[in-house]
């Protein structure tokens, strides 16, 4: 199992177990994560699963073949609270390297903005 932590818009954090290979929005929605909808089922066509991947994070995920795509890219641009490590859950694949991934919804003010 990978655990992974939310950061909610309201504050809080949600930690949840997710199988290895899931991706993060398939574990997100198992897990009922609110503001992570997947309406598209992860074909990158929506950003209903749009998170901001933690910046200490951002290399692992990138190292575990999770490169950010043109077309992720480009689907990101519809959504709103964009950053620099903005991702779409769809395109995170979880592995056992990524125990403990942070990532917040958009517009949450997570605990490393805070402690920066």
């Amino acid at each position: 199992m990978v655990q992974v932590i939310f950061h909610h818009k309201n504050g809080d954090m949600q930690e949840i177990d997710a199988p290895e290979n899931f991706s993060l929005m398939q574990a997100a929605k198992q897990h009922n994560v609110d503001g992570i909808e997947g309406v598209c089922g992860g074909c990158m066509a929506c950003a209903t699963c749009h998170v901001i991947v933690a910046p200490a994070w951002e290399e692992r995920v990138i190292a575990q073949d999770n490169e950010k795509s043109d077309e992720e890219e480009d689907t990101l641009d519809t959504a709103f609270h964009v950053e620099d490590t903005s991702r779409l859950a769809c395109q995170i694949k979880l592995t056992p390297a990524l125990d403990g991934l942070e990532v917040a919804l958009p517009g949450a003010e997570p605990i490393w903005r805070k402690s920066a």
